[in-house]
């Protein structure tokens, strides 16, 4: 309910604006699929790229995330309450970071600003896990989340740019979808490791190695969004406003679209023009 009267503050996209001008809003559901087929065809690259981004993505936030108040409870000792405010610090840490961080990317670049947060929050991991008491893992905490979220807030408009643009709608959604799903065991598998493991901490002499296990695979997962968004492509700045959406590009007939023979007619239009002027 919060979200839908937060929206109703906002206007509609210039996309939608555009598209209900043009008389686009009866397209049928065929004309989406059948454009869903060759898009799919044309860029089935990018959507297994864009999946394998996200599966590392939410391996990075989960795997960070999840365990953490259970490591400083059982680890570091800390009692309820004290975990719960280093926690709140933590999450605080990330909205600063996803905002600030998002914003620099746009003057930066995409790829710069996500793996340049990768490489920070890998180099924060020993700052990360092996302090004691709450303020210390309440700063420590906010800080590698400035990062590790930090990197997450690109994501949105990256992804965007990325997307075919009759698509930037469910091709953004379908792909943090599918990499969210793959990346679903990671809590269970942060968790199963750490409880086979015991390490010396404040909390005793053999307590399960919460701190070990998340930042070994932290240190893992940054390197490989470090790594993919490196190879990946980049699109910044790129626009959507006047794009078609999906569906209305069946308009031409079908023959057309595969063919090409629709912008062979266009450019002997504009050449039987010209030659008359």
């Amino acid at each position: 309910m919060a979200v839908g009267l937060a929206r109703l503050c906002f206007p509609e996209s210039q996309q939608f604006l555009e598209a209900k001008k043009n008389g686009h809003k009866n397209i049928s559901a065929g004309a989406f699929w059948k454009e869903t087929k060759l898009m799919l065809g044309q860029e089935w690259k990018m959507c297994v790229y864009c999946i394998i981004l996200m599966t590392w993505f939410n391996f990075y936030s989960h795997t960070s995330q999840d365990s953490y108040t259970t490591f400083m409870r059982q680890a570091k000792g800390l009692n309820n309450a004290a975990a719960s405010r280093a926690s709140i610090w933590m999450k605080v840490g990330a909205c600063v970071g996803g905002c600030i961080i998002g914003y620099l990317s746009q003057f930066v670049g995409r790829r710069r600003a996500m793996i340049a947060s990768a490489i920070m929050s890998g180099l924060m991991i020993p700052s990360w896990i092996l302090p004691s008491g709450e303020h210390a893992l309440s700063a420590t905490g906010f800080l590698i989340q400035f990062f590790v979220q930090g990197a997450w807030g690109v994501i949105p408009i990256h992804l965007n740019e990325l997307s075919p643009p009759a698509f930037r709608s469910s091709f953004p959604g379908l792909t943090y979808q599918l990499g969210n799903m793959i990346s679903s065991p990671s809590a269970q598998i942060v968790n199963a490791l750490a409880e086979k493991i015991s390490v010396k901490d404040e909390g005793g002499p053999h307590v399960k190695a919460y701190g070990p296990v998340m930042g070994v695979a932290t240190a893992i997962i940054a390197i490989g969004i470090a790594l993919t968004v490196a190879v990946g492509p980049e699109r910044r700045g790129r626009k959507f406003e006047a794009e078609p959406i999906a569906g209305a590009a069946l308009d031409i007939p079908a023959k057309d679209l595969e063919y090409g023979e629709h912008e062979k007619k266009v450019d002997i239009e504009n050449v039987e023009t010209k030659a008359q002027q």
